[in-house]
């Protein structure tokens, strides 16, 4: 009970925290948003064009829907095709649209191939894209949608385009920045696949779908710390290189869209007190991104850098941490050979 009334306390603390409008310079740099065609990647794609990103591709799964994110974003900042002038600020920013299923692994090959190929340098990659479903079906790849598309396609993605961002980190002199978007639900799952001898094969469909979703959250959180680690120990004199994970509280998005009415409903008082917009959820996105080397391997709540769930600084969640770890690579291995090879790689 006690942990519950903290977890609680620390919910509203945090979710009443004033963020404050984003001002880091992105001039020059590639961005790369995924889910950046609605909700809080909309608006952080938006932020990162009016702060003079050369580049801020939209990663999703709808072109018609990117199509009409971008025309939004190059509306709202007078961006050469829409109308106006644009700001100083904004002024050359290129907004694009990029297919990109996360779903499908055979999607997220085709784009992060197209990435290397097209793209000259990759500062920031905000891993965004999200599921919380409702129906626990079994994709063709062989694990549950959410598992699938929140944990196993969005390493996939971040390791392919590791040798990029390395790149660009030695060829710029600058820090390239991996933020992968998790939530306090991380707090809230009993992670009873953690006692079992293959944790990734307990993704199956039938299980408890809000358990699953806080599952997956954990293990972003999990793997990013190993991430950072490991890209640590293969650059001894600091990875060029940042990752993090960001908590934007609770928002007003459509992430809650395919739940049963009966959640909607409890969720509709605490949406309607304390819910952000989507605007200030995108906020601790962006300040996730410019934390610099303070936030690596850090969990990122509403801006701050904090302390994630006891389970993770535990040593269980440690130990854990490292099963999780050597398990994924196990199965991105087999999606695209030598990939895991990318994290010690030299750029």
């Amino acid at each position: 009970m006690l942990g519950l009334l903290s977890l609680a306390l620390r919910f509203f603390r945090s979710q009443l925290r004033p963020l404050p409008v984003p001002t880091t310079s992105y001039a020059g740099r590639t961005v790369i948003v995924t889910g950046g065609n609605g909700g809080l990647g909309l608006e952080a794609a938006r932020h990162f064009a009016r702060l003079g990103a050369a580049r801020v591709i939209l990663a999703c799964r709808r072109v018609d829907s990117g199509e009409a994110a971008k025309a939004d974003i190059e509306k709202s900042l007078s961006l050469p095709s829409g109308s106006g002038s644009p700001s100083p600020s904004s002024a050359g920013v290129v907004v694009e649209v990029w297919p990109l299923d996360l779903c499908s692994f055979d999607s997220v090959r085709a784009f992060c191939r197209r990435a290397e190929a097209e793209l000259s340098r990759l500062d920031v990659l905000l891993m965004n894209a999200a599921v919380l479903n409702a129906d626990c079906v079994e994709m063709a790849e062989g694990y549950e949608v959410q598992v699938t598309t929140n944990v196993i396609s969005t390493f996939l993605m971040v390791l392919m385009l590791l040798p990029l961002m390395k790149r660009t980190a030695a060829k710029q002199n600058v820090e390239t920045v991996v933020t992968v978007v998790s939530s306090e639900a991380h707090s809230l799952t009993r992670f009873a696949e953690k006692d079992q001898p293959r944790i990734f094969e307990c993704f199956r469909p039938g299980s408890n779908i809000y358990e699953r979703y806080s599952t997956a959250k954990l293990l972003d959180v999990l793997i990013v710390r190993e991430l950072a680690e490991r890209l640590d120990a293969a650059s001894p004199g600091g990875t060029p290189v940042v990752v993090n994970t960001a908590n934007p509280g609770l928002c007003r998005s459509r992430l809650f869209r395919d739940i049963p009415s009966f959640a909607r409903f409890l969720l509709a008082v605490p949406m309607f007190l304390i819910g952000r917009t989507l605007e200030q959820g995108s906020r601790a996105l962006m300040a996730a991104v410019a934390g610099g080397r303070e936030s690596h391997g850090q969990y990122v709540d509403s801006g701050r850098v904090d302390m994630p769930s006891p389970f993770v600084v535990s040593q269980e969640g440690k130990t854990v941490q490292k099963r999780v770890w050597d398990e994924l690579m196990e199965i991105l291995e087999g999606i695209v050979p030598g990939v895991t090879a990318n994290v010690g790689q030299a750029p």
